[in-house]
């Protein structure tokens, strides 16, 4: 009683002092010395989004930040390669760049290139550039610099446990005795069970499928680290390739059972077959969805209870402020370890119907 109890008053001052912190603010808006309640949006924001450089921690001349490469490919052919730290605030405040004859400004991470002859860019009622074209945009971005990383991981972790798995015959150790596991967890309770007798030929992709998963999502819980899974255009990518690998090994029974339902009155066929032709695409939509509503929704989460320390500073004061980090803290910790089984959980998820889905193109019907 006496824990459940603890737990109702720590929920119950957390909840006052993040609903008090605004309405203080509002109260004492009055008093110009008096700052504003702090806004975590624009944090978040910017972490769970793709950008040009890899900022880690720390503001201006103290931040650690790894400038990447920008590459793009405009109507005048290529421009760049170039750091993205070239950009600099003009007068008006944007990131603005002048690479081979060519201007180009940067605004909410997406670059513009300005048509000849403009000096500023210049902007409608959405902030939309209207003096200007969208190069194609080939840049090494955080999101692909992380890839990169996890990749060089992955290669390093399997070239160590399969040389290791080669010299020893014996009962594995260390990272092989961590690997080998996930491995036979992959091939004998996720793509043999579903797929069948022909799974081995499509072990190597769903293997490489779940380990590439994994490990973006183990890192992607690192301080400063990018939000690959958590963007849609990898998660897209990621569905599409199941897309065409079930679709393409689909069998004579699988198209039959698309245009042809087995059982169904001729009078319903214009009605079942569009249904079923939906379902294609329905099926690697839920995929993408599922896994960036999941790992975007963690980092949010955290982010969040991490801001509410700030919100409070902003609002009440520093000591409200250091009164609810210890709440806070523990949240977030609490929420670090269930984004670890998240991590697994996803990519787990990800596989197992992948396999499902090729499994039904795949299977004999008789």
């Amino acid at each position: 009683m006496l824990s459940v109890s603890l737990k109702n008053i720590i929920v119950f001052v957390t909840i006052f002092l993040v609903a008090s912190s605004p309405l203080t603010a509002s109260e004492n808006s009055q008093d110009s010395t008096e700052k504003e309640t702090y806004n975590p949006v624009p944090a978040i924001m910017h972490h769970i989004s793709d950008s040009h450089e890899w900022h880690f921690w720390g503001e201006g001349d103290n931040s650690v930040t790894i400038h990447l490469p920008v590459i793009l490919w405009s109507e005048d052919g290529l421009i760049g390669p170039f750091l993205s730290s070239k950009f600099h605030h003009n007068d008006d405040g944007h990131h603005v760049v002048e690479v081979n004859g060519h201007k180009l400004v940067r605004v909410h991470g997406k670059i513009y290139k300005l048509n000849d002859g403009q000096q500023n860019a210049t902007f409608d009622d959405q902030h939309h550039v209207l003096n200007a074209t969208i190069p194609i945009d080939f840049s090494i971005t955080k999101n692909v610099a992380s890839m990169l990383f996890a990749l060089v991981l992955l290669l390093i972790f399997f070239g160590i446990s399969g040389s290791k798995a080669k010299k020893n015959k014996s009962a594995p150790s260390g990272l092989l005795s961590f690997l080998e596991p996930l491995v036979l967890f992959v091939r004998d309770d996720i793509v043999k069970p579903n797929i069948g007798k022909n799974y081995q030929k499509y072990l190597p992709y769903l293997l490489t499928l779940f380990f590439f998963i994994l490990m973006n999502n183990l890192v992607g819980l690192l301080p400063g680290s990018a939000n690959v899974t958590g963007n849609i255009a990898i998660t897209l990518v990621l569905s599409f390739i199941t897309l065409l690998v079930t679709n393409i090994s689909g069998n004579k029974s699988y198209w039959g059972h698309i245009f042809n339902p087995p059982g169904v009155p001729l009078a319903l066929m214009p009605i079942m077959i569009p249904i079923e032709i939906v379902g294609i695409f329905t099926k690697p939509f839920a995929l993408m969805i599922r896994l960036f509503a999941n790992i975007s929704a963690g980092h949010i989460i955290i982010l969040s209870l991490i801001s509410l320390i700030f919100m409070a500073q902003s609002g009440l004061g520093d000591i409200a402020a250091w009164s609810l980090s210890p709440v806070a803290v523990m949240f977030v910790l609490f929420m670090d370890l269930i984004e670890v089984l998240v991590a697994f959980l996803q990519a787990y998820i990800f596989t197992l119907l992948t396999s499902l889905f090729i499994g039904l193109a795949t299977v004999d019907h008789h």
